[in-house]
């Protein structure tokens, strides 16, 4: 297994200190070296040539984004941002920049600070190893129409589809929330359908993110309370650290919130999403699943198929971490494989409304 050689950036000499003794105790990382502000970060970066960086975003003399911009634009690794907690939006913002996930701070009481993130930040770093980096530099870039119409001409086209698609059910995790601006961005402001989205990701910062997506999308983005009706032309975005799944009574579905269970690896899950959804919806549900480690929906993929519905995955090419597109292709259930470029027309097409405002 190759060494990943890791370079702390932190204004907080606690923050440095906790960090690098979770770092050095993962097998096969090896922190090179530390820096206190963003200048000294810069030159550490490039005389240290570090296979990974975490970064506070907040630091004196240069600020955690310029830092993340020079970054990815002369030598392009995986960073992983050290956020706040409070749901601080500027950390999607740095996903957008090209970060590949975030870490909550460290507490101030050290008995709790290596409990609290320590597998979190383990869990990010082991996933390096299988980080798509042409995807990372990628980022924020945009296709150029003729290109994009050039990739859109061999978009899938089901045939024989008669059930029109009430629930558009989404899951992702590492790269997911660039990924989902993506989507949320293109999709038009009258769809007839509603989206649910289960994003890995902790408490506290699904608020922001779902804030953060109502603002660029054309149609209604909130995070899920526990009673929330299903509508068209509304989404609804799991809250971290809570399952979100579906039931129906008096032939209304609406939300459930529910703590997760033991056996819920990833949380808000995929998995328990797709199922109840599939139980429900059959025939009127498209799964969507995007980047991510590990292969949370893939047991959710099977129900959906067994049910009726149609499934799509976003492609290797695009994909930040191919772990959960690659799992829910394993099933041979999967009705559609496509780049992010291309998930938005793909959708619309499946759910029954043509692609020609694409």
């Amino acid at each position: 297994m190759k060494t990943i050689r890791v370079l702390v950036i932190d204004d907080s000499a606690f923050n440095r200190r906790t960090i690098s003794r979770i770092l050095e105790g993962i097998p096969g990382v090896e922190v090179v070296g530390y820096a206190v502000d963003g200048e000294e970060g810069i030159r550490r970066f490039m005389e240290l040539k570090p296979d990974l960086v975490t970064l506070d975003l907040e630091m004196p003399r240069m600020d955690g984004f310029t830092l993340l911009r020079i970054i990815m634009k002369n030598r392009p690794v995986p960073v992983i941002v050290v956020s706040s907690l409070g749901g601080d939006e500027r950390v999607f913002r740095a996903l957008e920049l090209g970060a590949v996930d975030f870490i909550l701070k460290p507490t101030a009481d050290p008995s709790d600070a290596l409990n609290a993130i320590c597998d979190d930040l383990t869990e990010k770093v082991q996933g390096v190893f299988n980080l798509n980096m042409s995807s990372i530099r990628k980022r924020g870039e945009s296709l150029p129409a003729a290109a994009a119409k050039k990739q859109r001409a061999g978009i899938s086209r089901p045939k024989g589809r008669k059930d029109a698609v009430s629930l558009l059910a989404i899951g992702a995790s590492t790269g997911g929330p660039p990924a989902l601006q993506v989507i949320f961005e293109e999709l038009p402001g009258d769809i007839p359908f509603c989206i649910a989205v289960s994003q890995h990701m902790p408490a506290g910062f699904t608020r922001a993110f779902a804030e953060r997506l109502n603002r660029i999308a054309s149609f209604s983005v909130a995070e899920a309370i526990d009673g929330d009706p299903v509508r068209p032309g509304t989404a609804l975005i799991a809250p971290g650290g809570r399952n979100m799944i579906f039931q129906e009574s008096d032939g209304e579905v609406r939300v459930r919130l529910l703590e997760p269970q033991a056996t819920d690896h990833c949380i808000p899950s995929v998995d328990r999403m797709f199922q109840s959804c599939a139980d429900i919806f059959g025939p009127r549900l498209l799964g969507v699943v995007l980047t991510g480690m590990g292969s949370d929906g893939s047991l959710g993929v099977r129900a959906i198929k067994e049910a009726g519905g149609q499934v799509v995955s976003e492609s290797e090419e695009t994909a930040v971490i191919f772990g959960m597109p690659r799992a829910a292709i394993a099933t041979g259930m999967v009705d559609a494989i496509v780049p992010l470029e291309r998930i938005s027309e793909e959708i619309m097409i499946r759910c029954g409304t043509g692609g020609d405002r694409f």
